[in-house]
């Protein structure tokens, strides 16, 4: 809003930790002097507490060896910030603090006087500042320690969730801080985003949301409808008129029209209309809009954002069959569009970083050539940053609420805090063009159908009733699924396998066993496997004389997100895992870090190499999101880039991977092995040459010329196969593109059946993919 006054509240603040028996006995009074003589040092806001205490230091680095289970010792700790801050007011304006995040349960305080009570971290909270004065003022923010305070909420035996979560089935903060498979348990508290003072005129916007109802692309036509809801208290409606401008390129649109009410809608048609696409599929393409309210010919407040034009369905069926019945796949702007993504997870353990972490991290997205990401229900709701960066790169985003592996209350009360946490949530992300799905959870369906009593996931009134109804409320423009997987009626009289869109994780034995390779699913929404980090991350995060064995290693268990490292916990398998998985591709487990770093990247990287491969070679496919780009602290994952930002193998398969162009064999099947293009630039039909050599003898063994229509995978030629010859096929094509162009790609298929030889895997890495091979495994940081 153009005439909102902004005064930040970031920067430095006081911060006092104060444990829950020392509370108890100081009763401390919410002023700056009482925090500041308990104790404080030195915060940040936006900050976590224990990267303050770091600084100061009181404690070691959690991220160092096992120091994260030293972390449990101050989760029973109230987190004091506070400062102080001058205040000048302006004539005819409201003043409100905004909060964009506080972790999580807390009172705040001004000027000694209580103000407001917060209890979710994933929405902004606006106060009212009505009662701050003008000059010097001081501000506490007092956050409560939720694992005490989540003991006073009610648990029922009907609700779950995994060992480590059962404080959040209530509470709305990110699971994962609890302890997963992929975060390390670091409950944590801060106010983790910025805050400030906002000074909104009396007449201002509520809501302002630019819908677009239908296109039509060979005309360059779009109906839009903007929405709006006014703050205008009690004055005469007829003094006001609203109007509307966008601007992209050539392309421009306008309208007003007279008030009627506070709130109402007023449609434009958009002739040369420039339409929002997918990466792959057009150019992303962005309106600069303005909505200007005016009173008796003069404007009193105005609202600018950047917007995309685009429709979007989901076409999906319940399930499918042997002879892939059934549908699950995404039509944008009247495509069908097959979705290559990645699972956005959590970025850092800290979410107060991952802001910062962001640019970073979408340059590897961009280079990678996702052209989708999966916001994963037991994460935050991410920075408004991301979206930016995807509406602007053409990345689609599939948004799940945030709910996770758990079965939740649906009583009275919660079904109104899931509402109404939605509606805020709808209202902040809406305008982004990159979402094109509202995701009621995570894997809540998979939960209650499997929990071995019986029940049906369509009884979940929250994922059934109340977030439908908010997104039916708040956004018509966009699908809704309830949740992922979604087992609906049809899909609960069956076994998961039969799932139009599936999580597809099973036993994670060898890549190309039949679970994998024979999955129904036209769609898969979480696919990953395990592979090391190499030796130069390890030495950011492992003691030197923990290195190596990996075998009963504290530091690597933990490194693991094991917040406990007996033979109980519940993520200590992940590392006996890995080195099994190693097993399953080469015969043995080498004996040796070196080797064992290596053979366990070439298995990750041959593993999400194969998962891609095989979704875009099989017509009945629609799309994947593997797991997942990056890690979000330093450990053993499914990740292809670890925390440090240091590349595996498997992101530069993928890259190869997800080319617009690639040429690869396709699973063989009697006696032959198909070589096939697949084709995603979407700039019409292509033309290449190629030639296919067995990497041993240097031999071409298959040659010529072919071309491929866009969003087709045709088979160009085909090699007598034997399961019992273990070879590498190394694939090399030149295409022309539209813009004249010559572009040249290269891959390669490992043949046969495991166990294959490590030594004459490391020769073929080292002189088909030296440099890739030298970052990894011997170079420094690039």
């Amino acid at each position: 809003m153009n005439n909102t006054i902004h005064q930040s509240l970031d920067g430095n603040w006081k911060l006092a930790v104060i444990h829950q028996s020392n509370f108890l006995k100081m009763k401390l009074p919410a002023t700056y002097d009482a925090v500041v003589s308990a104790g404080a040092i030195d915060g940040a806001v936006p900050g976590n507490f224990e990267i303050d205490l770091e600084k100061a230091g009181k404690i070691p680095d959690p991220f160092f060896g096992t120091n994260m289970l030293k972390m449990f010792r101050w989760e029973d700790c109230h987190v004091f910030y506070t400062r102080k801050f001058s205040f000048t007011p302006e004539a005819g304006t409201k003043p409100e603090f905004v909060f964009e995040g506080i972790d999580t349960i807390a009172d705040i305080y001004l000027n000694g006087r209580f103000i407001a009570h917060t209890d979710n971290m994933f929405v902004t909270h606006r106060i009212d500042g009505k009662d701050i004065k003008n000059g010097e003022n001081e501000i506490v923010v007092h956050i409560k320690p939720v694992c005490l305070e989540t003991r006073k909420n009610s648990v029922s035996a009907g609700h779950s969730h995994q060992k480590y979560n059962f404080e959040c089935i209530r509470l709305r903060k990110a699971p994962s801080m609890f302890g997963w498979d992929i975060t390390p348990r670091l409950v944590s508290a801060g106010i983790y985003r910025s805050a400030g003072i906002y000074q909104r005129p009396a007449e201002s916007f509520k809501q302002c949301y630019l819908m677009t109802r239908n296109i039509d692309p060979a005309r360059k036509t779009a109906g839009t409808e903007l929405f709006y809801d006014f703050d205008i208290g009690d004055n005469n409606i007829e003094n006001y008129r609203i109007s509307v401008k966008g601007k992209c390129g050539a392309s421009e649109f306008s309208a007003s029209s007279r008030l009627w009410f506070s709130a109402g809608k007023l449609r434009i048609d958009v002739q040369g209309a420039e339409l929002w696409w997918p990466k792959g599929y057009g150019k992303p393409n962005l309106y600069e809009v303005e909505v200007t309210l005016e009173k008796n010919g003069k404007a009193v407040t105005a609202y600018q954002f950047k917007t995309g034009l685009r429709t979007v369905k989901l076409v999906r069926t319940g399930t499918t069959d042997i002879s892939h019945n059934g549908a699950f796949h995404f039509v944008v702007n009247g495509r069908k569009v097959f979705i290559m993504g990645t699972n956005w997870v959590p970025v850092d353990s800290y979410h107060s970083r991952d802001k910062k972490r962001i640019p970073q991290i979408m340059e590897l997205l961009k280079d990678i050539g996702c052209n989708a990401i999966r916001c994963w229900g037991g994460n935050i709701y991410e920075d408004p940053l991301l979206y930016d960066y995807c509406d602007e790169l053409g990345v689609m985003v599939w948004q799940d609420f945030a709910m996770a592996c758990g079965v939740y209350p649906i009583d009275t009360e919660f079904k109104k805090v899931i509402y109404n946490e939605a509606v805020s949530i709808i209202r902040s992300l809406r305008q982004h063009p990159s979402i094109i799905l509202w995701s009621g959870d995570n894997e809540n369906d998979q939960v209650i159908a499997g929990d071995g009593y019986g029940r049906d996931p369509n009884q979940n009134k929250l994922t059934r009733e109340v977030l439908p109804d908010a997104v039916f409320n708040e956004d018509p423009t966009r699908p809704y699924l309830p949740s992922s997987p979604y087992i609906d009626e049809e899909a609960a009289k069956l076994p998961q396998a039969y799932l139009s869109e599936n999580h597809l994780w099973g036993p994670r034995d060898y890549f190309k066993s039949q679970f994998y390779k024979g999955s129904l699913s036209h769609f898969a929404s979480e696919m990953g496997y395990h592979g090391s980090v190499s030796k130069k991350s390890m030495k950011h995060f492992i003691s030197p004389e923990k290195f190596w064995p990996w075998q009963d290693n504290d530091e690597w268990l933990v490194h693991a997100a094991s917040p406990e490292t007996d033979k109980s916990g519940e993520f200590v398998y992940r590392i006996e895992l890995m080195a099994k998985q190693i097993k399953e591709l080469f015969g043995a487990i080498p004996e040796n870090l070196e080797d064992f770093i290596i053979a366990s990247q070439i298995s990750q990287a041959e593993a999400k190499k194969f998962f891609v491969e095989l979704f875009r070679t099989q017509s009945h496919r629609s799309g994947l999101i593997w797991w997942n780009l990056i890690d979000g602290w330093p450990q053993w994952s499914d990740a292809v880039v670890d925390y440090h930002f240091y590349k595996k193998l498997a992101y530069y398969y993928l890259r190869q991977s997800q080319k617009p162009l690639i040429l690869t064999f396709a699973e063989p099947h009697d006696w032959i092995l198909p070589l096939c293009a697949a084709n995603l630039s979407g700039t019409g039909t292509l033309e290449f040459s190629y030639q296919v050599k067995d990497f041993a003898s240097g031999k071409t063994v298959l040659s010529g010329k072919g071309s491929c229509n866009d969003q087709e995978c045709f088979q160009l030629a085909t090699l007598p196969y034997s399961r019992g010859e273990k070879k590498i096929y190394l694939i090399e094509w030149e295409s022309q593109t539209s813009a004249g162009n010559m572009y040249s790609g290269k891959n390669h298929y490992l043949a046969g059946e495991p166990p294959f030889e490590l030594s004459f895997y490391k020769d073929f890495l080292n002189k088909i993919y030296g440099p890739w091979f030298r970052e990894i495994f011997e170079g420094d940081k690039q």
